[in-house]
C-alpha cells in the first residue's frame, strides 16, 4: 500500500507564485470571456512560470468533469454544464487579445455528451486558425475513438496529445472508464487520421517501478508517440491518491536519457514537468528546430 509522505517537499519543488502585471491581464481577460484554465483548475504548479510568460492552457467544455481519477484535483459530477456556444469565439477573441502564438486546448471529460465534447474541440481549433493565421494549436484530449477524433483531425491541430497519465499497474488511479489500452487507442488513431504529432506524459511518484517506466516508454513509442513528458506527481489535497516518493532531479536526466534512447523526438523529464509545461519548446524540439512537423 502506497504510504503518504509526511516530510517537507525537498528543495527542487518549488513554484513561484503568480505575481505582477502580466498575470493581471491574464486573469481579465479569462474573466472577459469567461474561459477556464487548466492551471487553476487542476492546481498546476507551473502556473506562476507559464502565466508570467503569458502562456496558459485553456480549457474547454466547462469546469467540471464527469470522471472522477484519484490524482486529479479538478470537481467531478455525473453531467458537466450546459456548453457555451460562442467558446470557440471566445477562446481566439482571448488568445488573440493576449498575443499568444501557440495555444493548448484541453478539457474535462464529458461522457455526458453525445460525442463526449468531440465537436467543440474542433470547433475551438478552427476557430482559433481562422481567427489567428499562423497561431499553432496543440489539443490535449480525453482517450477519444478514431470516429471522434475525426473532426478534430479535419481542423488540422500542430500536436494531438493524450495522457496515459501512469504505468499500466497503476491504471486504477484514473477512473474505472479509462485505461492504458484504451489511451494508446487514441494515440493510434491520432496518427492515422494524419496529425502530424502526438504527445502523451507519465506522472512519477506513484509507486512505479524503473522497469515500468521503461516499458511504459517502449508501448509509447510503438503506439508511434512523438513527444513525452515526465513529471513529479503532487498530491493536491488529502482527498487524492497519496505521494509514494519524491523522484530526484537526476533520475529524471536518466529518465529523460532513457526516452530519447528510445526515439521520442522531444522529450521533456523535470520535476514540475506537465504535459503543456513549455509545450511550444517541445513542439520545435520534436520539429527538428523549425517548428513545423515533416
Amino acid at each position: 500500500m502506497v504510504q503518504l509522505i509526511t516530510e517537507k517537499k525537498p528543495d527542487w519543488i518549488r513554484a513561484r507564485f503568480p505575481s505582477g502585471e502580466t498575470w493581471q491581464e491574464i486573469r481579465r481577460v479569462l474573466e472577459k470571456y469567461r474561459l477556464h484554465t487548466v492551471c487553476d483548475e487542476a492546481q498546476c504548479p507551473n502556473k506562476g512560470e507559464c502565466w508570467g510568460m503569458k502562456t496558459a492552457t485553456f480549457m474547454i467544455l466547462g469546469d467540471i468533469c464527469t470522471r472522477s481519477c484519484r490524482f486529479c484535483a479538478v470537481n467531478s459530477a455525473r453531467e458537466g454544464r450546459p456548453l457555451n456556444p460562442n467558446e470557440g469565439e471566445d477562446l481566439a477573441a482571448a488568445v488573440e487579445e493576449l498575443g499568444i502564438r501557440y495555444a493548448v486546448l484541453t478539457s474535462v471529460d464529458r461522457d455526458d455528451l453525445p460525442d463526449r465534447g468531440a465537436g467543440c474541440f474542433a470547433g475551438c481549433v478552427t476557430a482559433l486558425k481562422h481567427r489567428i493565421p499562423g497561431v499553432q494549436v496543440e489539443v490535449l484530449t480525453p482517450d477519444y475513438t478514431e470516429a471522434e477524433l475525426v473532426p478534430i483531425a479535419s481542423a488540422a491541430p500542430d500536436v494531438a496529445a493524450h495522457n496515459v497519465e501512469t504505468v499500466r499497474s497503476l491504471q486504477g488511479i484514473r477512473d474505472h472508464r479509462a485505461s492504458f489500452d484504451k489511451s494508446l487507442v487514441t494515440l493510434r488513431a491520432a496518427k492515422l487520421l494524419g496529425l502530424p504529432l502526438t504527445k502523451s506524459s507519465l506522472l512519477l511518484g506513484l509507486g512505479e517501478t524503473e522497469g515500468e517506466v521503461l516499458a511504459a516508454m517502449d508501448e509509447l513509442r510503438e503506439a508511434d508517440v512523438d513527444i513525452l513528458v515526465l513529471g513529479q506527481y503532487l498530491r493536491p489535497s488529502s482527498r487524492q491518491v497519496p505521494l509514494a516518493e519524491y523522484i530526484t532531479p537526476e533520475q529524471f536526466v536518466r529518465y529523460g536519457e532513457a526516452a530519447r534512447e528510445r526515439g521520442f523526438s522531444s522529450v521533456i523529464s523535470a520535476p514540475l514537468a506537465r504535459t503543456s509545461y513549455h509545450a511550444r519548446e517541445g513542439h520545435t524540439a520534436a520539429c527538428g528546430g523549425n517548428g513545423h512537423a515533416d
